[in-house]
């Protein structure tokens, strides 16, 4: 058995499966620049991490249950000059994960709070967090009413886990008062050791009413909102924005002759 041969027996045998896929490459790679031993050994397990940072965040972008996939630098904010782009991209280098604070975006709908707050919790996959999302519509139908104990004990270990809970949409549906005693429960249980980042379209003196009218909402979630990066959005609609460009994009494209001949240079 040749040394190539046996090295890739190694990988298999370690499950070093980066480095098997790149292995042919920088064995040529060594061979054609001569590189020390050292040198082509860093070069393999930097594959290796590579490939396992790359099956990581794919893990974990599926374990978050994102609505859609939405990156940061996809976001037209020239659009929207108003939005504080400078504190969107504080946010999305997870200092705020970091320090267990809590952020929250609020405007109007349509403006793009989604979209950012997934994109944020896009970066911070990439930085090494779990991430779960969950809009509003979701957690009501988390809680079922008929719900045992042992139900109600594994959705709050599921939505204490993650390093960056999202709760997105606030404010579009009233929670029943079960619903609003056990999230309520989690964002408190989050506060200071998890972060939790909310987006709404309602003021935050409306949220007591919106979590059921619960005794000590107001308190509770002034003291929350204390140590939480508030962010808000005004303007106008840029779900509008999105679905225009791509109407327009698309009529450009179907109107566009396929042989159409190109200008000269």
């Amino acid at each position: 058995m040749n040394t190539h041969t046996t090295l890739k027996h190694h990988a298999r045998t370690l499950a070093l499966s980066g480095l098997l896929q790149s292995l042919d490459m920088r064995l040529q790679e060594a061979q054609s620049h001569n590189l020390p031993h050292a040198h082509f050994l860093e070069l393999i397990l930097q594959d290796e991490i590579h490939i396992r940072q790359q099956r990581q965040i794919l893990r974990r972008t599926k374990a978050a249950t994102f609505r859609s996939p939405s990156r940061l630098e996809d976001f037209d904010f020239t659009f929207n000059p108003a939005i504080p782009r400078s504190r969107i991209h504080e946010l999305a280098a997870c200092h705020f994960i970091r320090q267990k604070r809590d952020a929250l975006l609020i405007g109007p709908p349509g403006v793009g709070k989604t979209h950012l707050a997934q994109a944020i919790g896009a970066e911070a996959i990439r930085s090494g967090f779990h991430v779960l999302y969950r809009s509003i519509f979701d957690l009501v139908g988390d809680i079922p009413s008929n719900a045992s104990p042992a139900d109600n004990a594994r959705l709050q270990r599921l939505l204490l886990k993650p390093d960056l809970l999202i709760i997105d949409d606030m404010g579009l549906k009233n929670l029943p008062a079960r619903s609003g005693e056990i999230l309520l429960e989690i964002i408190m249980r989050r506060h200071e050791n998890r972060s939790t980042l909310m987006t709404s379209n309602r003021p935050v003196e409306e949220w007591g009413q919106l979590l059921g009218d619960i005794p000590a909402a107001s308190a509770i979630l002034d003291r929350l909102l204390h140590r939480s990066d508030i962010i808000a959005i005004t303007g106008p609609s840029y779900r509008l924005h999105q679905s225009t460009a791509h109407h327009l994009a698309a009529t450009a494209a179907a109107t566009t002759p396929k042989n159409a001949p190109t200008s000269p240079a």
